[in-house]
């Protein structure tokens, strides 16, 4: 049988804490197949590669932070340092410190979650184009052309796909692909994940890379990926699998192996108003429980020490078989707050199964406002949720949205009453401003404008009909709902860049109470 073979990269920047899950079941379900598939984690790669290159410093907290780069970095892979709140901030902040200094010699604006230009922009495609045709100017650029360029040297693939998840990766993937045009210009060059996909559901958008990108593929790529590595096989739909091996998974800045895995795809609820999986009609897998733990057992995750669920939100069903076959190491996702998380049994039952942490779409604390997104959940339940949820001992990270349509100054007060009065139930919080998805149903109904401008601009500003703008939105957070003590001390031990991806770590006994200790 002829078969191609194939690079599959994961771009600069995403959070180095665990592997990156898309291009693990790619390449597993490839290398399944025969196809000699690769992988480059690009993001980790060139981040690493940084941190650890030649860099001048030229204040005092740059030359502190150079001097202990490498006992930082140790010790983010240690769990010694997560009992140390302070001790783990200090060596995050002046990692940080470090690729922001090594970004801004080239004009980015680059952390540890993040990477942006004053220059250029992921939401216009002219701009992704330049990044390409001038990936030289691009910070990693170092660290990528040395790694491709030994990797090419006694391997040339036939094709090259890209996994490009988040806008902060946008701009560096399109430099590397600038980078392997010119000194790979047979391969085909593919392009997927979340925000292409998003991109594909912008009316009008086709590829406009063409000459560039040779194709863009929407939702699960395993399909298409199969057809053009095995061009001569017959199509099927393609077997589950995954690829992490221990040596890599153990690179990542974790204190044990993550291994990161998604038991469906899409969203089972898909109701709530504004959301991207219901503007986007994406259609809802789900692997069977029994499937998912015969997954989970046979995955080469390298001795992982905990297992991070990918899931817009697990299902209820599969919670429920958690709860009876424990997968044997410790696990955190995202849950919709339903019914089964006020059984205090069935809860005790989750944590006895290895669940560290649960993270928890609250949203609002007005009834109204969550009546208005379609949440389908009341105060009530959530109430009881997060009394059950801690009792049993299982960390809760509430995300609250602030500025939706529904929402005006006195129901995001009573939010922040709602949150005072269950502060003791909520161990780490987010804070998140709406942004409208430009191409949602609810979009129509509303007076808007560009928020970005750039022909792939996933959001519009919008006139809010109750004159909750933006800026009113920021006043409130900043003046009244970051000032009360309990939810100070909430929000200071969120771990900074890494957020939700190190709060499990702190959510286990011996460490809660070094993570309130902090400043």
């Amino acid at each position: 049988m002829n078969r191609r073979s194939i690079l599959l990269i994961h771009p600069p920047v995403a959070k180095p804490g665990e592997p990156p899950a898309g291009i693990a079941r790619l390449a597993g379900v490839l290398r399944d197949h025969g196809v000699d598939c690769r992988v480059y984690d690009a993001s980790l790669d060139g981040i690493l590669g940084l941190l650890q290159g030649p860099l001048t410093a030229t204040d005092t907290w740059t030359r502190r932070a150079l001097t202990h780069r490498a006992t930082h970095l140790a010790a983010l892979r240690s769990s010694r340092l997560y009992g140390h709140w302070d001790r783990y901030k200090r060596a995050v902040l002046d990692l940080n410190r470090v690729l922001a200094m090594a970004g801004k010699a080239f004009g980015a604006h680059l952390s540890l979650a993040n990477y942006t230009t004053s220059a250029l922009t992921p939401v216009r495609s002219r701009d992704l184009i330049r990044s390409a045709e001038t990936f030289a100017d691009n910070p990693f650029y170092p660290v990528f052309s040395r790694h491709l360029r030994e990797l090419f040297d006694g391997w040339s693939p036939d094709g090259v796909g890209f996994s490009i998840n988040f806008m902060s990766q946008a701009l560096c993937a399109f430099a590397l692909i600038g980078f392997i045009r010119q000194i790979l210009p047979a391969a085909r060059i593919v392009c997927g994940g979340g925000l292409v996909t998003s991109w594909l559901n912008i009316p009008g958008i086709k590829n406009p890379f063409a000459g560039l990108v040779d194709e863009l593929v929407g939702g699960p790529g395993e399909a298409r990926l199969l057809a053009f590595c095995l061009p001569e096989r017959t199509p099927t739909p393609p077997e589950s699998g995954y690829a992490v091996d221990a040596e890599t998974i153990a690179r990542y800045l974790s204190p044990v192996p993550v291994l990161p895995y998604a038991a469906s795809r899409g969203c089972w609820w898909k109701k709530c108003a504004f959301c991207p999986e219901t503007a986007e009609d994406a259609r809802y897998r789900a692997t069977p429980p029994a499937g998912v733990m015969a997954e989970l057992t046979r995955l080469p995750g390298g001795g992982a020490g905990l297992i991070h669920f990918l899931d817009n939100a697990l299902a209820p069903r599969l919670l429920g078989f958690l709860a009876d076959h424990p997968p044997g190491i410790p696990w955190y996702g995202f849950a919709r707050i339903t019914a089964h998380l006020t059984d205090l049994d069935f809860v005790r039952r989750l944590k006895k199964a290895g669940c560290r942490m649960l993270k928890l779409g609250v949203e609002s604390g007005d009834q109204a406002v969550l009546d208005a997104l379609n949440k389908g959940t009341d105060l009530d339940m959530v109430t009881m949720a997060l009394q059950t949820l801690h009792q049993a001992g299982i960390a809760t990270y509430v995300y609250l949205l602030f500025g939706t349509p529904a929402e005006d100054e006195a129901a995001a007060e009573r939010t922040l009453d709602f949150t005072l009065a269950h502060a003791g139930c909520i161990d780490f919080l987010n804070l998140a401003i709406f942004n409208l998805p430009a191409h949602s149903r609810e979009a129509a109904g509303l007076s808007t404008l560009d928020f970005y401008a750039g022909d792939l601009s996933l959001y519009r500003e919008f006139t809010h009909p109750r004159g909750w703008n933006r800026d009113r939105v920021r006043r409130f957070l900043a003046g009244w709902f970051k000032r009360p003590a309990p939810i100070r001390a909430i929000l200071s031990h969120d771990p900074p860049f890494f957020t939700s991806n190190h709060a499990p770590f702190f959510a286990q006994p011996q460490n809660r109470q070094a993570a309130t200790v902090g400043p």
